[in-house]
């Protein structure tokens, strides 16, 4: 009597089957629940940066009068110098130990630096210098984007690639909403607040919200030591490495492909990576002295409506990054960071100064002028508690630089939160890319330097500009810097494309 033959309905083969199915997909829902832990994880990063940049100025003033300008420049690039120094150490780090080492510690490091920023008013002189350095060590924390970005870009395939970068983006637009907000929210509390004595912290509408990202740090913390697996996939999605891989493996697959990444489109990223970042970082600089000096808003007012103001631009964002998407599998990456840097382009030219409408002029801090003598009624008395309003006189560009108008500003806003999320994303997208299936925690530390070099510069030059130039030679400074980005795009267009498809593996 002849034996049936098997087929797929017989126990053994159909175990088997489902056994393997089972496993793929619980690789898959872990990968994915591990890639979502990194969405979080740079949402949270983006909230320890902006959470606290519309009352970063007001604060300064506040608490240390010898506070100017051009010190705002480096208190605001402190955060990138930190972020700069620390990127390639842990990146460096992610390639040759688990990725949850590096992250719990710089989340630590965070944590504590967010601490310390709202303890800074406590001591009794050097004040600032104290702000100064918890933004380097809230910086350094933030090293950690490295991690997250070669933790992501190893995580996917090359179709998933632009996807899930554009949500990481979007997670990265939603902290920046987030943060802005609320600071607004909170800048109700007001500046005086209220006082725990048994801490001897004062909880006002500066420092609640640096406690209130420490809270987020460990909540983040919590998340990367429950959820976070390694996970390492190739370009069509396989996994190429079990989870918790050694380190050993990963230099291999390093040395096969170094020799094959193209160094000039690596180069070439990462100096339109620079130049993307500075002129947003010249933008989120300038937009409360600006706000403040053209439209004469208080120290309190800055922070609501530029709070407002940001929390709309993280919303058009999100959108952008929604999209990203799309556009980019319709048209390519490259055509969508071109499109980008012109819209930028349009925002900074916009803002030039034009008409013949002057800013009111601050005059509160004349002493000894004739001027006063002439005219003592626009002049508050010495005790007047009024804070004053309006452009300082000590800017001399301000008796005959003509105002930027409240409708510039919301319109070059719209712009640049057009234009920069859609840069940003295609930007780190074409760099992953070019890499290939290698381990890119260190070329990401390089990215992430590169544009934390560019945060670190960015607002130091505007600054220093800004305060003795004026908005004129500014905005025409930026402009002519995009013009110079879309330039090197466009000459290096052939280049910057993905490693499968510069070796024929694929067809672009």
């Amino acid at each position: 009597m002849s034996q049936p033959e098997p087929d797929d309905t017989t126990p053994l083969l159909r175990d088997e089957r489902s056994s393997s199915d089972d496993s793929q997909d619980d690789d898959y829902r872990s990968r994915w629940r591990s890639i979502r832990v990194m969405y979080f994880t740079m949402f949270l990063s983006s909230v320890g940066f902006t959470i606290v940049i519309t009352s970063l100025w007001p604060y300064l003033q506040k608490t240390d009068d010898s506070t100017d300008a051009s010190f705002l420049g480096w208190v605001v690039a402190a955060y990138s110098i930190g972020q700069m120094v620390a990127s390639p150490i842990f990146g460096w780090w992610s390639n040759h130990r688990p990725r949850r080492e590096p992250l719990v510690c710089s989340i630590s490091i965070n944590l504590a630096a967010n601490i310390y920023y709202a303890y800074a008013y406590l001591p009794k002189t050097y004040n600032k210098y104290h702000i100064l350095m918890s933004r380097v060590f809230v910086g350094f924390g933030a090293g950690n984007v490295a991690v997250v970005r070669s933790y992501v870009a190893g995580a996917t395939s090359l179709n998933e690639r632009t996807g899930a970068m554009a949500n990481m983006s979007a997670c990265q637009a939603l902290g920046f909403i987030l943060g802005p907000a609320l600071q607004a929210c909170l800048s109700f509390i007001g500046e005086e607040g209220v006082t725990l004595d048994f801490i001897a912290l004062k909880l006002n509408m500066y420092t609640t919200p640096a406690l209130l990202a420490a809270v987020f740090g460990l909540i983040n913390i919590l998340l990367v030591v429950i959820l976070l697996r390694e996970h390492h996939v190739d370009e069509d999605g396989r996994h190429i490495q079990s989870i918790n891989y050694t380190s050993e493996e990963r230099v291999d697959i390093s040395e096969e492909t170094v020799e094959s990444i193209d160094q000039v489109a690596v180069m070439t990223s990462n100096i339109l990576f620079f130049i993307i970042m500075f002129i947003f970082a010249i933008f989120e600089t300038i937009t409360t002295p600006l706000s403040m000096d053209m439209f004469a808003w208080t120290r309190e007012e800055a922070v609501l409506y530029n709070g407002i103001i940001l929390c709309c631009i993280g919303f058009v964002s999100i959108l952008v990054f929604l999209a990203v998407k799309v556009a980019a599998l319709r048209f390519g990456d490259r055509p969508v960071l071109l499109i980008g840097l012109v819209i930028i382009f349009c925002g900074f030219f916009i803002l030039l100064p034009w008409g013949n409408h002057y800013p009111k002029i601050q005059w509160a801090d004349i002493k000894n002028n004739s001027f006063v003598t002439q005219m003592p009624d626009l002049v508050p008395a010495p005790n007047s508690t009024v804070e004053p309003t309006g452009c300082p006189i000590e800017q001399t560009w301000c008796q005959y630089t003509p105002a930027i108008h409240i409708a510039q500003f919301f319109s070059a806003d719209f712009l640049i939160g057009v234009g920069y999320p859609a840069c940003n994303v295609m930007s780190y997208t074409l760099y992953s890319k070019i890499l290939g299936p290698k381990p890119q925690g260190v070329y990401m530390g390089w990215l992430t330097a590169s544009g934390s070099g560019a945060r670190t510069l960015g607002p130091v030059f505007v600054s220093h500009v800004y305060t003795h130039l004026g908005p004129r030679w500014t905005f025409s400074l930026i402009c002519g810097m995009v013009a110079g980005a879309i330039i090197l795009l466009i000459s290096a267009y052939r280049r910057l494309i993905a490693f499968s498809v510069r070796h024929g593996r694929i067809v672009e």
